[in-house]
């Protein structure tokens, strides 16, 4: 298993009403985002299917299987309807 990684999580849209915060900063051995997500998605009670989600890691929309670093900005981005 990894050590620990501070991640700091952006929310947005449904992902923040669910959440209850814009962002959080959380320690996790998730190498990768599907991992992370499938980390916090129960705690905050998150039950989109990742594949109806995109990520962003550093500011750059990414894959869910790109390695996570120490530090890294993640954005799991939920679908948007405009109006």
């Amino acid at each position: 298993m990894n050590p620990p990684m501070q991640y700091r999580l952006l929310y947005f849209a449904s992902l923040r009403d669910r959440t209850g915060c814009d962002a959080e900063t959380v320690a996790s051995a998730a190498a990768d985002p599907r991992a992370l997500y499938a980390e916090i998605a129960p705690r905050h009670g998150l039950n989109l299917a990742p594949e109806r989600l995109r990520v962003a890691v550093n500011g750059e929309f990414a894959g869910w299987d790109r390695a996570l670093r120490d530090g890294d900005e993640v954005v799991f981005l939920p679908p948007v309807s405009g109006g």
